[in-house]
């Protein structure tokens, strides 16, 4: 389990779907997010405090969460010095990109030295099963899209939380990184290797 309070990353990003993941914890875990972290040239906000590595862990923040998406999913000489300064000031460190955090070794040195932790929510088990196409019990809806940003996961999440609130069992599951996130588990369907899913 990744360790909350969550301190939000938007970086230099200006554009409201670069920062999806952070949006979404903004949106669903409100009260797990102590602020957000935004250089000067960032034009966006989540109506959170906007704070320094320092300040976030003084709030209370346990993990700095990189909660972008740019082209390509890697970790750029800008986002590995800012993660390097967040694991400086004692954050662990979270991030959906498809680069995984744990092979940026000045990334994986520093937390290592600092007794910090790496998450890498792309990351899927290595157990999964095979389907086997028994019939299971309880019912399914599936979103799907035609683009990774077009609404699946909050049209979902808002479902699942009215069927609650009437009083029938519902479940989010996540299937990617935001939801991940959200949820606290999940399977990141775009890391795991298959034929078919």
């Amino acid at each position: 389990m990744i360790p909350s309070p969550y301190f939000l990353y938007l970086g230099h990003s200006n554009d409201e779907i670069g920062i999806k993941t952070s949006r979404g914890l903004a949106v669903f875990r409100r009260e797990d997010c102590v602020g957000e972290f935004r250089h000067d040239d960032c034009g966006l906000t989540l109506g959170l405090p906007r704070m320094s590595f320092a300040e976030g862990v003084a709030a209370g923040a346990r993990t700095l969460v990189l909660g972008i998406a740019n082209a390509g999913g890697r970790l750029g000489e800008d986002l590995v010095r800012d993660a390097l300064a967040a694991l400086d000031a004692g954050l662990n460190i979270a991030s959906g990109l498809h680069q995984r955090l744990r092979d940026e070794p000045r990334l994986a040195a520093a937390a290592k030295a600092k007794g910090l932790a790496l998450f890498d929510v792309r990351d899927p088990a290595p157990d999964l099963p095979v389907g086997s196409g028994a019939r299971r019990a309880g019912r399914r809806l599936l979103t799907v899209g035609t683009d990774c940003s077009v609404g699946k996961m909050y049209t979902t999440l808002l479902l699942a939380r009215a069927l609650q609130t009437r009083g029938i069992p519902a479940d989010f599951r996540a299937t990617g990184q935001t939801g991940i996130l959200i949820a606290g588990d999940g399977v990141p369907l775009d890391a795991v290797v298959a034929d078919f899913i």
